[in-house]
């Protein structure tokens, strides 16, 4: 986590993204740009919460941690989404683990600022409204995921939410037997069925294997088969 002290790149994403219209009083002053590298937290479940995100650049990837220890994938994160509305009304610290799968920017304004100004205010209330109504339809929607699709989409969505997007020819680097086993965790599936299906994928030639990385050889074959089913 890296503050950038850069107005330039600041005022840009909040422009582009139209993010001082979400409040009636101006919070330009009380906003930071701040930068995450790939793999960092932006948060971790239990955390305190200190700031209240809003992703400007990059993808995370959201789970939770169950109590027989293993981890379940519940989204992928990408601009522009905003962390800690939950956290905002009702807590202090952080519901799930927030995780850069790239790097990643967000503007971030304290939660002590956030608290103090915009609590009363009902343009950025109705904001926080539609914001969680959303997350409770796609909340709703993954309830149902690990029962009605096939690891085979899962799985796909999963690829494709890791790699760069408008690329023909990708390669998912870090595949490796344990970094396959915290996928088939994160999936909801075991090791052996992901294995299988890694391989009924590779007959298809639409991914390859190669030793601790897997080529994307036909995105949009994958693409068709993932429908987008953990993008939000």
């Amino acid at each position: 986590m890296v503050k950038i002290n850069d107005k330039y790149k600041l005022n840009y994403y909040v422009q582009r993204y139209n993010i001082n219209d979400i409040f009636q009083k101006d919070m330009m002053p009380y906003m930071d740009l701040i930068s995450f590298e790939k793999n960092e937290y932006i948060y971790k479940a239990g955390d305190d919460m200190t700031y209240f995100y809003f992703l400007v650049k990059g993808k995370t990837k959201v789970y939770n941690l169950l109590k027989n220890g293993k981890s379940l994938l519940l989204k992928f994160y990408k601009p522009l989404i905003i962390v800690g509305d939950v956290e905002f009304i009702d807590k202090y610290k952080a519901d799930s683990n927030i995780q850069a799968i790239e790097e990643c920017l967000c503007i971030g304004i304290t939660m002590e600022s956030i608290r103090k100004y915009a609590i009363d205010d009902c343009k950025f209330l109705r904001y926080i409204c539609k914001e969680l109504g959303n997350k409770l339809s796609s909340i709703s929607k993954h309830s149902a995921i690990n029962l009605l699709y096939p690891l085979e989409s899962r799985f796909a969505s999963y690829l494709l939410a890791t790699t760069p997007e408008n690329k023909d020819y990708s390669k998912v680097h870090e595949i490796y037997t344990d970094k396959l086993i915290e996928i088939a965790e994160l999936l909801g599936a075991s090791y052996r069925h992901l294995i299988r299906v890694i391989h009924k994928l590779e007959d298809q030639n639409i991914i390859k294997k190669q030793k601790s990385s897997i080529i994307i050889l036909n995105r949009q074959a994958l693409d068709d088969i993932a429908e987008d089913i953990y993008e939000i």
